[in-house]
């Protein structure tokens, strides 16, 4: 069971490293697809999603667009920030947010340019109240668990990007808003946000990802808790409980977290490309397994690391007191 593991992480290491150093033509294709034009008649842009030479993608001519996606230019080439935009509905979790998460995602990983994502909200107060359940309401009972399986696919297909994920939680997330949270890599919280499993309530459990990796986080006893009482906790707490990595007090504009989270990912550009996601593919592969296993697991993607341009710019950057120039290749 141990090699199967390590052949399949180096499998995916192999996959992720030879994306990584893909062609510079093809990912500069891949990335004049998201400059388009603003929808006519949209509302006014949010500007931690839009402004000078912003790159962004709608996909709806509905000017009350339920995801808006932001490629960050200049200085802060490679950071992705996708912002959920339903103010009606409290940012819910609906058939067609799913949709075009689904498509964000793929266009992430088809781009070699990304180096890290931030998942925001453009609703003040809210990060995600969880599932649609208006929507859900009126689904026949058929349709529900088709729906249910489709949005623990997304949650799960979050958790498996290749690149850094940050959500920067300003306002509430509960439920399944809470659970795709859960499976980015880091968390931010402002400390007035709020934070729960609060399934049940309506007599359910949490359906994406919650009971899994919640105690992952924080502990089997202290997961249990939280949600058998289905508890709400606010950013001050969640730090204490290690449900978030960083708390911090909340502005007047209302995005104290989302600017940390973008500290964050300004922090991690300059990094070498491939390096960061081999890091995070042993991380994450390492730590459902033994220690024999998880060092063998590292060490397979560090062999993925050493044939690298990147790894030789390093070095010689080191040797001439300068900046890296790392290129993903």
């Amino acid at each position: 069971m141990a090699a199967l593991l390590v052949r399949r992480t180096l499998s995916q290491a192999f996959n992720v490293a030879a994306a990584e150093r893909g062609s510079v033509c093809r990912s500069a294709a891949a990335l004049s697809r998201f400059r388009q034009p603003l929808v006519s008649g949209a509302a006014a842009p949010c500007p931690r999603l839009y402004g000078p030479g912003a790159a962004a993608r709608h996909y709806t001519s509905d000017p009350k667009d339920d995801l808006r996606v932001r490629y960050l230019d200049g200085e802060d080439n490679g950071i992705v920030v996708i912002g959920i935009n339903r103010p009606k509905a409290k940012n819910a979790i609906s058939k067609n947010l799913v949709k075009l998460m689904f498509e964000a995602l793929e266009d992430i990983k088809k781009n070699n340019k990304v180096r890290s994502v931030i998942f925001c909200s453009l609703v003040p107060g809210i990060f995600c109240a969880g599932a649609d359940l208006k929507e859900r309401a009126k689904m026949h009972q058929s349709e529900v668990g088709p729906f249910v399986s489709k949005a623990r696919a997304l949650i799960t297909e979050l958790g498996n990007l290749p690149v850094p994920t940050i959500a920067a939680i300003d306002g509430a997330a509960l439920g399944g808003g809470l659970e795709m949270a859960l499976a980015c890599d880091i968390r931010i919280a402002s400390d007035a946000a709020k934070m729960g499993l609060v399934e049940t309530k309506l007599a359910i459990i949490p359906g994406a990802g919650g009971t899994q990796r919640l105690p992952r986080l924080i502990g089997v006893s202290r997961a249990k808790e939280l949600i058998f009482a289905a508890r709400v906790v606010d950013g001050t707490e969640a730090s204490r409980l290690g449900l978030v990595s960083q708390s911090v007090e909340q502005n007047k504009s209302g995005d104290a977290a989302y600017l940390q989270a973008l500290e964050l990912a300004r922090e991690i550009n300059p990094q070498g490309p491939i390096a960061v996601r081999m890091a995070k593919l042993a991380i994450n592969q390492g730590i459902e397994v033994d220690l024999a296993t998880g060092l063998a697991i590292e060490e397979a993607c560090y062999a993925q690391v050493i044939p690298t341009k990147d790894r030789v710019e390093g070095l010689t950057a080191f040797k001439e007191k300068r900046r890296p120039q790392f290129r993903g290749e």
